[in-house]
């Protein structure tokens, strides 16, 4: 079994570009905190962990993923090999399949979904009360 679940923060916004097919995909690092601090400087040691998201979870990570965010992530591990100037380069990604926001929403710097929804809906001319439970997820 393949199974990866990981709790860190991202350390850029999330870069989404589109492959030929159309499909959405979303490359970021995440963060992750070693169970144990360094002697010297007191501080946690982490790893830097590659991820990468495809299609809708690809489209949603970017527009409310942004640099410092803390996530919990699930997916599996990926292995590949390009070639770059001659040489083998071997890769090694979370793909990722669930993510979960692990900090309250005031904590981000993006609107929440429930004020954009109202701007799209004044913009329209129509007055709406929507409260964040109003919303599916």
């Amino acid at each position: 079994m393949n199974r990866t679940v990981l709790l860190g923060r991202t350390t850029k916004d999330i870069d989404l570009r589109y492959a030929q097919s159309g499909t959405a995909v979303a490359n970021f690092t995440l963060a992750v905190n070693r169970n144990y601090k360094d002697k010297q400087t007191g501080q946690y040691e982490a790893d830097f962990i590659r991820c990468i998201a495809f299609g809708k979870t690809a489209e949603t990570m970017a527009q409310y993923v942004k640099k410092g965010h803390q996530l919990g992530i699930e997916g599996r591990i990926q292995t590949g090999s390009y070639e770059k100037d001659g040489q083998r380069v071997y890769t090694t990604d979370v793909v990722v399949d669930q993510f979960y926001f692990l900090e309250p929403r005031k904590d981000r710097s993006k609107p929440s979904v429930n004020e954009q929804a109202k701007d799209l809906y004044k913009s329209a001319g129509e007055q709406v009360d929507m409260s964040d439970s109003d919303l599916p997820f």
